[in-house]
This record gives structure tokens, sequence and C-alpha cells, in this order.
């Protein structure tokens, strides 16, 4: 057990490596996806109600419902719409955005200045996500009626969507934890 103990507490420099390199493969994974069409779709009520960012998008809330692309079905009405949004161009640039600060994440490896800026950065993406819960109705489950009354909708119950949400604030801790060893081991290094 002792010898246990001894291998996880001077492990931590390695294990936030393979941190890195998790929180790298997660984003480059979800910004690539960013390329394809059913992922762009899915991000636009997200976008459409965040007072961040919804100045990108073309149409406002709520708009976008009448026009959403179930996950993988392709109605061409609703493209052409999403298209003349601005949907697609912005899930683009988002989609690069989100690999590039993986990529830095996983360059913290080997620079303290590429692990400080990608953790700061993965702590400043989580916010913005996980302010999603407070602005995107689609993060509840909602009221869809049936044969009875649905007893349990709106907070505290996540939707899919919302359970996406809250698992950025593993990502939040992970940028603040990642960002801390890179600065420590830059002071170390400048001492």
């Amino acid at each position: 057990m002792k010898n246990l103990l001894h291998f996880l507490a001077n492990g931590q420099h390695y294990f936030i490596n393979i941190l890195r390199i998790s929180v790298f493969i997660v984003m480059a994974w979800i910004g690539g996806l960013k390329a394809f069409q059913y992922e762009a779709d899915g991000i636009v009520p997200f976008v459409a109600n965040s007072p961040f960012m919804n100045f990108l998008y073309q149409k406002k809330a709520p708009e976008y419902q009448e026009h959403k692309n179930p996950e993988g079905k392709t109605v061409k009405k609703n493209i052409e719409w999403n298209k003349a949004n601005g949907t697609y161009i912005f899930a683009y640039g988002l989609g690069t955005v989100i690999v590039l600060i993986g990529l830095l994440n996983l360059g913290g490896i080997w620079s303290q200045w590429s692990g400080i800026a990608g953790g700061i950065l993965t702590f400043l993406m989580s916010l913005v996500t996980l302010s999603f819960l407070i602005t995107t109705p689609e993060v509840y489950v909602p009221n869809l009626g049936g044969d009875f009354s649905t007893p349990q909708y709106g907070f505290p119950y996540l939707s899919g969507a919302g359970r996406l949400v809250l698992k950025d604030i593993i990502m939040m801790a992970a940028g603040l934890v990642m960002a801390s060893e890179s600065a420590k081991q830059l002071l170390k290094r400048l001492a």
C-alpha cells in the first residue's frame, strides 16, 4: 500500500501530462466535429440563446426552433436556413479555436507558456459553456405532456444537452490544474 501511495504522490507531473493528452483528445474530437453539419446544427440553441455569442448569428432566438435538424436527419430547408444564419461558418471557426486550445494544452507537455495559455483558455471556454445552463432552455427536460403530466421537467432535471454542458465543470478545473502546473514549472526554471 505504501508503494502505491508513493507512486501516486510522486507521479503528479506525469498524471497532469496524461490530463493534457486527455483534454487534447476531447477538444480535437469535439472541435473537429464542428466541421460536420449535424454538429453545427446541434450547437445552434446554445449560441442563439447566449448573450456572449448570439451576435455571431444572423437570425435571433427563438426562430432557430422552427429550423432544427434532428441529429442524424437532413432537412434541406433547415440546412438552407442554417446557411443563411451563418451557422456553419461560425461552427468551422469555433471548431478551429477549440482544436487550437487543445493543441496548446498538449504543447504544455514541452512548453510551460503553451501549458499556461492552454489551461487559462480551457478555463475561460468552460465558463462560457457553463453559462448555457442559465441561457439555453434545451439544457432542461421539457414538459412534453403525454398521457399524464410530466413530473420531472425544468430545473434541476438536465436533458442530454444539459448533462453534456455540466461536464464542462471538469474541463474548467482541468484548465486551472494544467495552468497551475505549468506556472509552477516555469517559476522553477526562472529561479
